[in-house]
């Protein structure tokens, strides 16, 4: 059976603690780039944090679950994504920073059981969606290699029976955080 294409970025899944860590970090007001709920995000220079492109070498923050910040009226204004070039003040992003955390992801085409526990980037397929804050970043199936400094690391198929077909295009895979900015050993920014 063919698997659906609908590609939702990362979905929080499961970690080796007892809950998801979530902490809040900043977003620089007039930020150009929107940032989607299930966007993986790094650290700026200027300490905020900015969205994570495809082929980004940095290291990964964690993925982005929503936003809050004072808008020009006053007003305070939650959002599952950061709209691109908004202003305001007391601007935080809410971001899954565990590294131990696993999520689920759309592959953008068949995966294999014998590329699990590869290395992969992303894709940005299109940009997520502003009616429901979603992303509609997927994995990148032809990136798959030993590399270390690749996003995401593929550790099993999903057991979602609408979305596990590996032999056909849009397979979901649960994932790690690879180069996570918490792991052990890691370069400090400062």
């Amino acid at each position: 059976m063919s698997n659906q294409d609908a590609a939702f970025g990362l979905r929080p899944l499961r970690t080796s603690t007892s809950s998801q860590r979530q902490n809040r970090y900043r977003i620089a007001s007039g930020y150009a780039t929107s940032i989607f709920q299930g966007d993986l995000v790094i650290v700026a220079t200027n300490g905020t944090i900015t969205r994570a492109p495809a082929g980004a070498t940095n290291l990964i923050l964690g993925v982005f679950n929503g936003c809050s910040y004072v808008n020009a009226s006053g007003e305070i204004t939650y959002s599952n994504y950061w709209p691109a070039n908004a202003t305001g003040t007391d601007i935080f992003a809410n971001v899954i920073d565990d590294p131990s955390a696993t999520f689920e992801i759309q592959a953008d085409a068949a995966m294999p059981v014998t590329d699990l526990f590869g290395n992969f980037d992303i894709v940005d397929a299109t940009a997520g969606s502003t009616v429901s804050g979603n992303s509609r970043t997927e994995l990148d199936v032809t990136t798959g290699a030993t590399t270390s400094g690749l996003p995401l690391k593929a550790i099993d198929i999903s057991q979602d029976p609408e979305n596990s077909d590996t032999a056909t295009a849009n397979t979901n895979v649960i994932v790690k955080i690879n180069n996570h900015l918490f792991s052990a050993g890691t370069a400090g920014l400062a």
